[in-house]
C-alpha cells in the first residue's frame, strides 16, 4: 500500500511538472512568434535606453524577457545588438531621440566605450540624446556624458571619484580550516595566487594595478571633460578630490545640465519634441525596437561575410556556456568559418580573464589553421588577458579599446592540500595504494614531495616558455624583449599600444574594417555572427534549469552568495592556469 501511494503520488506530481512545463513552453512560443517580425514605430518617437541590467557581448534570445513568473531569467542587453539599434535608430526618420535610464549600470569601460562611441556617432543625426538618475555611479555617468542634456534628481548623488578595486585575500581563512595551498607560477607579477598566500597586495601587483587603472581612469577623466565641455586639469581635479558631493554641486561644476524630478524631465523631453504639456510622449523600449532589427548588417545583398566569432568568460575545455568561453564551441566555430567559402575574414571577439591554458593553446592552434586561410583580427573587449591575450595573440591584427585590460602572460599552478582539515575538523582520514610513486599526485589529501613539486613546477615553466615564444612570434618580437612586458604583468589598452601587445585602438568596428581590409572586400560584405545561437527550447532547458538555480541560490544566500562564488572559482582554478592576476571589480 505504501508503494501505491509512493507511485500515485510521483505520477501526480509527473503530470503537474510536465502540464507546467508545457504551459511555459506554449508561453515562450506565444512571445517568440512576436519576435523578428517589424515593429511599428510611431511618428516624432524616442527610443528609451535603460542601461541597469547587464550588459553581454551578444544578446542570449530570452522568450521571457517581456514576462514576469519565479524562476523567469534576468534579461540581458547585448552590447552588439544594442549598437544596432542606435544605429537603426539614427536613420530612423521617425525617432526623434533618444532616452537614457540608468543608475547602477552593470558595464566594462571598455563597454562603455563601444556605446558612447554609438551614441556620439547617433548625434551626428542632429537628434538629441537626454540622460536622466536618481544616482549616477561612475560607470553610468561616463554613459551619460555624451548626452544634450544631463538630468539628475535634485536629492540625487553622482559618483565622480575615481575608481579602485578592492581584492579579497584568503590566507586567513585557509589557515583557519587548515588547508595548505600547493602554488606553482612564473612571473613577479603573476599575481594570481596571492589571495591565498598572503594578507595584502605585494608591491610587483600594487604596482601593476596601480599603473593600468590610472591609465583607464585620466582616459576616461579626458573624455568626459570634453563631451562636458570642461579642461582635463579641472575635471581631475573634480574626481581626484570628490569636489561633486550633490546634486547641486554638479550643476555648478558643470558635470549635468540641471536638477529635476521625473516628471520634469519628462516636461523637457515634451518641449524638445514640440508637443503639448498633457501630451503623451512615443516611448518606443530598447526591447520592443530591437525585434525589428535583422539578424545582418547592411549589404545583406552581398555573398561576401566577415564571421564574427563571440567568445566571453573564463576559458576551459569543452562546450562552455553563454557565460564562458569553451575550446570546443569555439575551435567548431572558427572551423566553420574557416570552410565557409562565403567567409572573406574572421573577426574574434575576446572578453576573457583567462582560465584553462591547455583549452587557451587549443584555440591558438585552430587560429593559426584559420589564419593561413583567411584574415582573423583579435578585438578586444573589457578584458582579454592572459588566456584571453593567449587567444589574441595568433591573429593577424589585435584591436584594444585604450580602457581595455590586457596583458597578463603569464602561467600558474594551484592545488591544495586538505589533509588537516579533514583530520582535524572531520575525523577524517585518508590511506591507500598505489603502483608507481606519483600515482596519486595532486590527490589534495597530503603535501606535495619535492620531487612532485619540481614536475608540476617543470610543466608550469615550459607552458610559460611556450606561451611567450608563441606571444614574441604572434607580435613579431624577440623573445627576450616580450618577456620584458610578460611576466604576467596587466596593462591597459593604451599601454598595451605603447609597448607592441596591440596594434591598433578601437572597437569591433575598427576590426571589422581592418578586416575587410585585408580581405580586400571593401565595404562589400554583410556579418555572419558565431556561434550559432541555441534554437528555442535549447534555451527554455537551460533557462529553466541552471539559471533558475542560480537565481533561487543568489535568493537564498542574499550578501554570501558573491562568497560561493568566489569558491566556486576557486574550485575552477585548480590545475594549470593563464588566467588575470586577480579577479577585481572597478568601482
Amino acid at each position: 500500500m505504501r508503494s501505491f501511494f509512493k507511485y500515485t503520488l510521483a505520477t501526480i506530481f509527473g503530470l503537474f511538472l510536465f502540464l507546467f512545463i508545457g504551459l511555459i513552453i506554449l508561453i515562450g512560443i506565444g512571445a517568440s512568434a512576436g519576435k523578428g517580425n517589424e515593429v511599428s514605430v510611431k511618428d516624432n518617437s524616442v527610443l528609451k535606453i535603460k542601461l541597469d541590467g547587464p550588459i553581454v557581448e551578444r544578446e542570449v534570445e530570452n522568450p521571457f524577457e517581456n514576462l514576469d513568473f519565479p524562476g523567469a531569467p534576468e534579461s540581458n542587453i547585448g552590447l552588439y545588438e544594442l549598437k544596432k539599434a542606435i544605429l537603426k535608430a539614427k536613420e530612423d526618420p521617425k525617432i526623434k531621440g533618444i532616452f537614457l535610464e540608468g543608475s547602477f549600470a552593470r558595464i566594462g569601460y571598455a563597454t562603455n566605450e563601444e556605446i558612447r562611441t554609438a551614441l556620439l556617432d547617433f548625434k551626428k543625426s542632429k537628434k538629441f540624446i537626454y540622460s536622466y538618475g536618481e544616482y549616477f555611479s561612475e560607470a553610468s555617468f561616463y554613459t551619460a556624458a555624451v548626452s544634450d542634456s544631463i538630468f539628475l534628481n535634485p536629492e540625487g548623488l553622482i559618483e565622480f571619484n575615481g575608481i579602485s578595486t578592492n581584492i579579497p585575500f584568503f590566507k586567513g581563512t585557509l589557515e583557519k580550516l587548515e588547508i595548505q595551498p600547493e602554488v606553482f607560477r612564473v612571473g613577479e607579477f603573476k599575481s594570481a595566487v596571492e589571495p591565498f598566500l598572503r594578507e595584502n597586495m605585494s608591491d610587483a601587483n600594487r604596482l601593476q594595478a596601480t599603473s593600468f587603472l590610472n591609465s583607464i581612469n585620466n582616459y576616461n577623466i579626458t573624455q568626459v571633460a570634453q563631451n562636458r565641455s570642461l579642461t582635463y586639469e579641472n575635471t581631475k581635479l573634480l574626481s581626484d578630490s570628490m569636489k561633486v558631493r550633490s546634486a547641486s554641486d554638479a550643476v555648478q561644476l558643470g558635470l549635468i545640465s540641471k536638477t529635476a524630478y521625473s516628471d520634469q524631465v519628462m516636461s523637457s523631453i515634451r518641449k524638445k519634441l514640440g508637443i503639448g504639456k498633457e501630451d503623451e510622449i512615443n516611448f518606443i523600449t530598447y526591447n520592443k525596437y530591437k525585434n525589428g532589427e535583422s539578424k545582418e548588417e547592411e549589404g545583406d545583398v552581398s555573398s561576401n561575410k566577415i564571421a564574427i566569432i563571440f567568445g566571453q568568460g573564463e576559458i576551459g575545455s569543452g562546450k562552455g556556456d553563454e557565460g564562458s568561453i569553451g575550446s570546443e564551441k569555439i575551435c567548431e566555430a572558427l572551423e566553420k568559418a574557416r570552410n565557409d567559402k562565403k567567409v572573406k575574414a574572421v573577426v574574434l571577439r575576446i572578453n576573457s580573464p583567462g582560465g584553462s591554458a591547455l583549452a587557451s593553446d587549443v584555440m591558438w592552434r585552430e587560429i593559426q589553421l584559420t589564419k593561413k586561410v583567411k584574415p582573423i583580427i583579435a578585438s578586444m573587449s573589457d578584458v582579454a588577458a592572459s588566456g584571453g591575450y593567449y587567444m589574441a595573440m595568433g591573429c593577424d591584427k589585435i584591436v584594444a579599446h585604450p580602457n581595455t585590460i590586457t596583458g597578463s602572460i603569464g602561467v600558474f599552478g594551484l592545488m591544495f592540500n586538505a589533509q588537516n582539515m579533514f583530520k582535524n575538523k572531520l575525523g577524517i582520514t585518508f590511506d591507500g595504494v598505489k603502483t608507481g610513486n606519483y600515482s596519486d599526485i595532486g590527490e589534495g589529501t597530503r603535501p606535495f614531495t619535492a620531487g612532485e613539486r619540481q614536475i608540476v613546477q617543470h610543466e608550469v615553466d615550459k607552458i610559460y616558455e611556450t606561451f611567450t615564444t608563441k606571444a614574441a612570434e604572434g607580435r613579431k618580437m624577440k623573445v627576450e624583449d616580450l618577456k620584458k612586458i610578460a611576466g604576467g604583468r596587466v596593462w591597459s589598452g593604451l599601454e598595451a599600444k605603447q609597448n607592441g601587445l596591440v596594434d591598433e585602438l578601437g572597437g569591433i568596428e575598427k576590426a571589422i574594417e581592418l578586416a575587410a581590409q585585408q580581405a580586400k572586400i571593401g565595404k562589400d560584405y554583410r556579418i555572419k555572427l558565431l556561434p550559432v545561437e541555441k534554437n528555442f527550447f535549447e534555451q527554455l532547458m537551460t533557462q529553466l534549469g541552471g539559471e533558475a538555480k542560480i537565481k533561487f541560490m543568489q535568493m537564498e544566500l542574499g550578501e554570501l552568495y558573491p562568497v560561493l562564488s568566489q569558491i566556486k572559482k576557486i574550485q575552477r582554478m585548480e590545475g594549470i592556469q593563464a588566467r588575470m592576476p586577480f579577479d577585481f571589480i572597478l568601482n
